[in-house]
């Protein structure tokens, strides 16, 4: 149970768990808070109040870990840690959320600019364990910016180095962390030349499917968290976007967390790995 936040002077117009219920209606579904106002017969500043208090704690509750119930990761540190200690093979993909566009003239503008689609959007990147479940997302950083940038401005080339036995999937955009971590960042392998033979074009055909079927379930992942409307198109601020993005991520690795551990087949093994282990 989220603890009631002190505020000293009058009393809010909502109970605590009225004020947690509204703001989860609007961590889903992004009504406008004149909206909420209506349907909980209350100011629209109480709405409003109601969300600045209890968004933060919602944050600040982290992450899961599957099979440890009271653990929690909160920062990249103990994703790396966690997954050095259980010997989990990490997932990270990067995912985008369109955003409102800068005013002309903005210094900023430019920044939020994707190159891939084109839009005003904000990254973010996504941690999974082999079965998809939420392990860390944030990373918050301008829709510019490249993901293999990212692995390396925001600290995670930094958790490479000082956890050389944590295993990852990743896709094409993380080629360049595969060249400098290669025993331990695994991403796409390249393309063959067109002149190249039949049978180097198939094979890698197949290398390029089972890296695609081991770190697929990263993106179902980022596809989840999609299904809430903030997270879609972000109308806010997008200095708050963290705010927003972080008590989802968290909601979402809730329910993921409670799936149980499941143990992988030979065939499974074979199709991730080439070989039985």
């Amino acid at each position: 149970m989220l603890p009631c936040p002190a505020s000293p002077g009058l009393r809010p117009k909502l109970v605590f768990c009225d004020r947690l219920l509204l703001t989860l209606v609007y961590l889903r579904h992004q009504l406008p808070h004149e909206v909420l106002a209506e349907l909980f017969d209350v100011d629209r500043s109480t709405v409003s109040a109601a969300v600045r208090q209890v968004r933060p704690l919602l944050a600040a509750r982290g992450f899961p870990v599957p099979d440890r119930p009271g653990v929690r990761l909160r920062t990249l540190a103990d994703v790396f840690a966690y997954a050095e200690a259980e010997g989990v093979e990490l997932r990270l993909d990067g995912a985008e959320t369109q955003g409102r566009r800068p005013q002309t003239g903005r210094p900023e503008r430019r920044a939020f600019v994707s190159g891939k689609r084109k839009q005003n959007t904000i990254k973010t990147t996504t941690f999974s364990d082999g079965q998809g479940r939420m392990l860390l997302s944030g990373v918050v950083r301008p829709g510019r910016m490249h993901d293999q940038t990212a692995v390396r401005t925001e600290g995670i080339a930094e958790q490479f180095r000082l956890h050389p036995s944590v295993r990852s999937q990743a896709d094409a955009g993380y080629a360049g962390p595969a060249k400098e971590f290669p025993d331990q960042v695994t991403a796409p392998p390249k393309r063959p030349k067109d002149d190249a033979c039949d049978g180097n074009k198939r094979a890698w055909n197949e290398a390029r499917r089972r890296q695609s079927s081991a770190r697929i379930c990263v993106e179902h992942t980022n596809a989840e968290l999609r299904q809430r409307a903030p997270l879609r198109r972000f109308t806010r601020r997008r200095d708050t976007y963290d705010e927003t993005h972080l008590p989802i991520a968290g909601l979402v690795s809730d329910r993921s967390a409670r799936c149980p551990t499941r143990r992988r087949t030979s065939t499974e093994l074979v199709l991730v790995h080439g070989k039985a282990s």
